[in-house]
């Protein structure tokens, strides 16, 4: 069995980007693991091409209405022209009023509306159509509508979305199909419908290789950018960024937010004595014993040299203390001769110490780190 599942991974692996991970495979399937930056990376894009679609939609929607003039008799056009335009001006509100705030809950809303103005209008004009005696040229023109769910599925994929999302996005398209098939139960051509319903699933399977494809990507351009190549933690630029957008939530949702500083003791005598290349190695092996001991909400930092940040998200400052004890006690790694890789630590909390602002932080832990040196090293400060 696991042969088969090692076989299955592998063969994920490689619809994704060569630089893609196992780790980051598991993150195609749900955005629930996603770091804070490709977060927000990820809900600009999909806010700015949902308006982009909405503009698109906004113009395109009243131009259909001619060929409605031309086909339908007065009544029924009237009605189809009022309800385009109602589409075309909600279309256009999106374009106006709609603007990215970073968040992945103000992403979820745009696609929501920008799927639902359409897929309220498909219900209308189906509704609408199934009511009206139609010959054969204008029955050939209402069929063009059921192909509108066809459109929106197929829209699926300029979105960089996780599996999970597609699938979610995707049944709101299926129930909608299914809703407009309900309301002309009498007249339904059933065998056409189940065709149709079975072709927009396949046409949502590929959509989400198309859309999770896009998402892979991103994850690793979003990595390429904002990692240091040598240790695999965040860059400092990028981690400002992190720090930023979680001190913004800790301060909106009233959470605690700890920050640990991180200096690797006597790292000067490593380069020294060894040269740089241990010096390399010793960071690199550092950061990655580090990070598998921290928790996925937590995120490292390479803040310059041989210092690194943590940040601990929604983290008191005893919960901090407890958890970096425990894998400081564990043991960091060993340096090139031998001895025992240790470390000193200033931990500083929002809350307790009333920071007021994320650079505030990072002085009052940069500054116990360096008492926690001039202590003895090799220990955790938490006060000045």
């Amino acid at each position: 069995m696991s042969k088969f599942l090692d076989f299955i991974k592998q063969r994920l692996l490689t619809l994704t980007p060569s630089q893609s991970n196992t780790i980051e495979l598991w993150h195609l399937l749900s955005p629930r693991q996603h770091s804070p930056l490709l977060k927000q990376h990820r809900a600009t894009m999909i806010v700015n091409r949902v308006r982009f679609f909405a503009l698109l939609f906004a113009v395109l929607t009243p131009l259909w209405g001619l060929i409605d003039i031309m086909v339908f008799h007065s009544g029924l056009w009237m009605q189809l022209a009022l309800l385009r335009l109602i589409t075309s001006l909600a279309f256009g509100a999106l374009v106006i009023f709609y603007r990215p705030s970073g968040t992945l809950l103000n992403a979820y809303w745009a696609i929501a509306i920008l799927f639902a103005i359409p897929t309220l209008f498909y219900v209308a004009s189906h509704s609408l159509l199934s009511a009206y005696e139609l010959n054969d040229i204008s029955a050939a023109v209402a069929s063009g509508y059921a192909f509108l769910p066809f459109l929106l599925m197929v829209g699926l994929s300029i979105f960089p979305l996780s599996v999970t999302e597609n699938i979610l996005l995707a049944s709101v398209l299926l129930v909608a199909q299914g809703i407009a098939g309900y309301l002309n139960w009498t007249t339904l051509n059933w065998p056409s419908f189940a065709v149709g319903f079975w072709l927009l699933i396949l046409i949502a399977g590929v959509t989400t290789l198309a859309s999770t494809s896009q998402l892979a990507f991103m994850m690793t351009l979003v990595r390429q950018a904002t990692f240091d190549p040598l240790t695999q933690a965040f860059s400092r630029g990028s981690g400002k960024k992190i720090l930023t957008l979680q001190w913004r939530n800790a301060v909106q949702y009233n959470q605690p937010l700890t920050l640990a500083f991180i200096d690797i003791d006597h790292f000067k005598a490593v380069n020294d004595s060894f040269g740089h290349d241990a010096g390399d190695t010793l960071l690199s092996e550092f950061a990655q014993t580090l990070s598998q001991n921290l928790r996925s909400s937590d995120s490292l930092l390479r803040w310059g040299g041989e210092e690194f940040l943590v940040i601990m998200a929604n983290t008191r400052l005893e919960q901090a203390h407890s958890a970096l004890q425990r894998i400081q006690d564990k043991g960091l790694g060993t340096r090139p001769d031998g001895a025992p890789l240790t470390v000193s630590m200033g931990l500083a909390e929002r809350i307790t110490d009333q920071a007021q602002s994320e650079q505030q932080l990072v002085t009052m832990a940069d500054q116990r780190m360096y008492a926690a040196k001039r202590a003895g090293r090799n220990q955790i400060c938490t006060r000045d």
